[in-house]
């Protein structure tokens, strides 16, 4: 697992990707993360590094670490200022399931006139695809389109965190977002990643990510196979 200084504190790169396996389900709650040597081979960095970011993620209330017995997970729910509830994510590992992302490609694409993106974006957008996969079997597409004003955006910057992360780490903050549904056919290159016939209908999600400005940093469409899994909103009143 590569990491680099030039995208910042090692042990803050590595503390995200910590998270995120939590998060997702890869290190399960109430199980110890791997062992300190470990995390320094993995990452091949220097055992300080390791342990600040351990540390960062002991004082955030995700890990908990005793003398003797490991470093055990002990929460695997985020404190999102998007939302009071818990993340869609977040509800399927906690009833067990594994959540895991591949990165498929990032680029920079130039929006036609007259379309959505070029009236959210401009002329030009940076163009991400991903794949979730619950229970290693493919289960969710999706595409974010991302602001131009993120400079020299590359695969390795997002690889193994997530966009908002990696968008607090340039100093954008997300503030508010906006999710409207609908039924979608996905294009064939979708149906076939998804392992569904062709012009099968899918819920699709659509999200609106905004700044503190209101202005739109992330939208974002969603194909989700709900024959595998439906998707799940609570509510806190």
């Amino acid at each position: 697992m590569n990491v680099s200084p030039k995208k910042g504190p090692l042990y803050i790169q590595i503390k995200m990707i910590l998270k995120e396996r939590i998060l997702h389900g890869v290190y399960p709650i109430g199980e110890n993360i791997p062992a300190e040597p470990q995390l320094e081979l993995e990452f091949d960095v220097s055992k300080i590094t390791v342990r600040n970011a351990v540390k960062e993620l002991v004082q955030e209330g995700y890990l908990e670490k005793k003398s003797g017995k490991g470093t055990k997970v002990i929460r695997n729910t985020s404190l999102s200022k998007l939302s009071r509830g818990k993340r869609f994510t977040e509800l399927l590992v906690e009833e067990g399931n594994r959540i895991e992302k591949k990165l498929l490609r990032v680029e920079l694409i130039t929006n036609e006139e007259n379309t959505e993106l070029y009236r959210l974006f401009g002329k030009q957008v940076y163009k991400v695809e991903r794949m979730y996969y619950l229970n290693d079997q493919p289960y969710i597409y999706y595409y974010h389109f991302l602001t131009p004003a993120i400079q020299h955006m590359q695969e390795s910057d997002i690889d193994k965190q997530s966009l908002y992360g990696f968008l607090e780490q340039k100093g954008i903050y997300l503030e508010s977002f906006r999710d409207e549904f609908a039924v979608g056919i996905p294009s064939e290159g979708v149906a076939d990643a998804l392992k569904i016939e062709s012009h099968t209908a899918l819920l699709k999600r659509l999200r609106y990510s905004y700044n503190e400005l209101g202005q739109v940093i992330e939208y974002s469409e969603g194909y989700y196979h709900t024959e595998k899994q439906r998707y799940v909103v609570n509510y806190d009143v």
